[in-house]
């Protein structure tokens, strides 16, 4: 089985909880990740332990609906999604620690193991999501450097 396993990071010129803050709140994954078209809480808010998330996305020109699980939350820290139905198995990660002058290294990665025609494609489907992560970090720095979000 192809597994598919990318990390990207970045560092953005904000205390860590503002960006773990913004980050780890699906209402504002819209706002900064291209990718994502819409949010749909199956649990009740704030995100916790179990939270299910649904959420509806456009990679490589196909509409994908899936919902993760949360499985990890330690505050300002790791914040940790699996899905619990989608197209093929997924776990998402974010860390977040201290970088210079005040500023929040945040780390990406996105792990799963697609099967049928994903596994045979799985290389590209890699290389875009790399770009992909790449993109939605710088704009959710933007987000979080410009405008003064989750302040």
């Amino acid at each position: 089985m192809a597994i598919v396993d990318i990390t990207s990071e970045i560092v953005i010129a904000r205390p860590r909880h503002d960006v773990a803050a913004y980050a780890s709140d699906p209402d504002t994954a819209t706002s900064w990740y291209a990718n994502i078209a819409a949010v749909e809480w199956k649990t009740a808010k704030p995100a916790r332990l179990g939270s299910r998330i649904a959420f509806v996305a456009t990679f490589l020109g196909r509409r994908l609906s899936y919902t993760y699980r949360v499985t990890e939350l330690v505050p300002d820290e790791r914040f940790v999604m699996r899905t619990d139905e989608g197209p093929f198995p997924m776990e998402t990660t974010y860390a977040w620690s201290d970088a210079a002058n005040g500023a929040t290294r945040m780390v990406l990665r996105n792990r799963g193991e697609p099967s049928g025609f994903g596994a045979i494609a799985a290389p590209v489907m890699a290389a875009a999501m790399r770009r992909a992560n790449s993109r939605d970090l710088a704009r959710l720095k933007s987000i979080l450097e410009d405008t003064g979000e989750g302040e």
